[in-house]
C-alpha cells in the first residue's frame, strides 16, 4: 500500500475495511448455503424429490440433479415413464424437457417411441446438438445412437388393460370434436359442419366446447412431473417428463416438452413448473408468464395466481396448477379445477414433504416459518 502513498493509519483503515468486506461476502455465501439445495416438484413424488435433492446436496449441478429426479420418477413409474398413459392406439410414448437457467439452453423430445429414459434423452439434445426439440422416431434413433437403451416397448399390462376397457366403452371419452361417428370408435371423419363459435357472434358455443373437454380431463387422465432444482451455487434448472394425455390422438404433443409452458427458468429470477390440461395451458405459456412476473417484482404466490387467472378467464372450466419459486427459495402454488399437491425439500427439512391445496387456494411456502424456528432454536428462545 506504500506505493499509493498511504500512511500507517490509512493502511490500518484499508485493512479493516477489507476485513469487513470479506466478512460480509463470507456471511452471504454461508446464508445462501443454508437455503440450498432446494427442490420443488409437482405432485407428491417424494422419492423423486429426494433423489434430486441428494444429487444436488452431493455437488451435482442443477441440470444433472433435475435429471436425476425426473429419471427416478420414470424408473418408479410414479405416473410417468414406461407403462404410463396410452394413446388411442394403446401405445405409450414420452415427452420430456430440461432447461438450464444459467445458459437458457433447452433440450426436449416429444412423441418419442421405444425409449424409456425421456429426461436423459432431453439432456442429450441439449448437450450434443444445436437444436431444442427432436420428435417421434427420429428422436428415438438419436437417443439410441447416443447410448440410451432401446428400442423398448413402453406399454405395460396395466396400460393395455386400461386401453382395452376404454375400447369396450366405445372409445369414450376422447379428444375428437366435430367428427362422425360421434359416440363410437373411429376412423373419424369431419361432420362437415362449422363450429358454433365460427357461425355466431354471441352464444354459448365456445363455452360448451370447453365444458365437454373438462368432462374427461382430470387427475387420472394424464401424468406429468415438473421439477425445479436450485443447486448449492444458486444455479437453477427445470425438467419435465410425461406420457401426455390418456387416449390422446397419436402424434399429439402437449405442453410437457415446451419451454415456457410446462416449465421455465432464469437463474437470475426463479423458476416455474406446471401440470394440467396441456393443450389449453400451452396457449398461454404460463411458466414464462410466472418468471417474467417475478422479474417485475411479483412474489411467487402472486405470480402463480396471476398466471392461472389469465387462463381461467378464457377457459373457466380448464384444469391445471402451477408452482413458482424465486431465486431466494420462496415458493408457492396456485390451481384451478382440482386439488393440487406439490413437493418440497430444503436443507431445513429432514425429508421431502408435500403441500396440498384446493381449487382457488394459493399456498405460501413454509420456508420463512422454518427460518424463524431455526433462528429461535439457535438463540435458545
Amino acid at each position: 500500500m506504500e506505493r499509493f502513498g498511504l500512511d500507517s493509519k490509512d493502511r490500518l483503515r484499508a485493512s479493516a475495511l477489507l476485513l469487513i468486506l470479506l466478512f460480509q461476502v463470507t456471511e452471504r455465501v454461508a446464508g445462501a448455503s443454508s437455503l440450498y439445495p432446494l427442490v420443488v416438484s409437482t405432485w407428491p413424488f417424494l422419492e423423486a424429490v429426494e433423489r434430486a435433492w441428494s444429487a444436488a446436496n452431493n455437488g451435482y449441478s442443477a441440470v444433472d440433479s433435475v435429471v436425476e429426479g425426473c429419471s427416478a420418477c420414470e424408473e418408479l413409474r410414479c405416473d410417468v415413464g414406461p407403462g404410463g398413459s396410452p394413446d388411442e392406439n394403446g401405445e405409450t410414448t414420452i415427452d420430456a424437457m430440461v432447461m438450464d437457467g444459467v445458459t437458457m439452453e433447452v433440450g426436449a423430445v416429444a412423441a418419442m417411441r421405444y425409449i424409456k429414459d425421456g429426461i436423459k434423452a432431453a439432456r442429450l439434445v441439449m448437450r450434443h446438438t444445436g437444436h431444442t426439440l427432436l420428435v417421434g422416431e427420429k428422436a428415438s434413433a438419436f437417443s439410441i445412437s447416443m447410448g440410451l437403451p432401446g428400442p423398448t416397448d413402453l406399454s405395460s399390462p396395466e396400460s393395455i388393460e386400461k386401453w382395452n376397457k376404454w375400447k369396450e366403452n366405445n372409445c369414450q371419452p376422447n379428444f375428437w370434436k366435430n367428427v362422425v361417428p360421434a359416440n363410437s370408435c373411429g376412423p373419424y371423419h369431419s361432420n362437415g359442419l362449422l363450429l358454433a363459435a365460427e357461425t355466431t357472434c354471441l352464444g354459448d358455443g365456445p363455452r360448451r366446447a370447453v365444458e365437454l373437454r373438462s368432462n374427461h380431463f382430470g387427475l387420472h387422465s394424464h401424468d406429468t412431473i415438473s421439477m425445479a432444482v436450485i443447486d448449492k451455487f444458486g444455479h437453477i434448472a427445470v425438467g419435465t417428463s410425461t406420457n401426455g394425455a390418456t387416449f390422446k390422438i397419436p402424434g399429439r404433443v402437449g405442453d410437457g416438452p415446451i419451454a415456457g409452458s410446462s416449465a421455465y427458468v432464469d437463474s437470475d429470477i426463479g423458476a416455474c413448473g406446471a401440470t394440467g390440461d396441456g393443450d389449453i395451458m400451452m396457449r398461454f405459456l404460463p411458466c414464462y408468464q410466472v418468471v417474467e412476473s417475478m422479474r417485475l417484482g411479483m412474489m411467487p404466490k402472486d405470480a402463480a395466481k396471476d398466471a392461472i387467472s389469465r387462463i381461467a378467464r378464457k377457459f373457466p372450466d380448464f384444469v391445471g396448477a402451477i408452482f413458482a419459486v424465486n431465486k431466494n427459495g420462496t415458493h408457492a402454488g396456485a390451481c384451478h379445477g382440482w386439488t393440487f399437491q406439490y413437493s418440497v425439500r430444503s436443507p431445513e427439512m429432514h425429508s421431502a414433504k408435500y403441500i396440498c391445496f384446493v381449487v382457488g387456494q394459493q399456498i405460501d411456502n413454509i420456508t420463512n416459518l422454518m427460518k424463524s424456528l431455526h433462528n429461535s432454536l439457535k438463540k435458545g428462545e
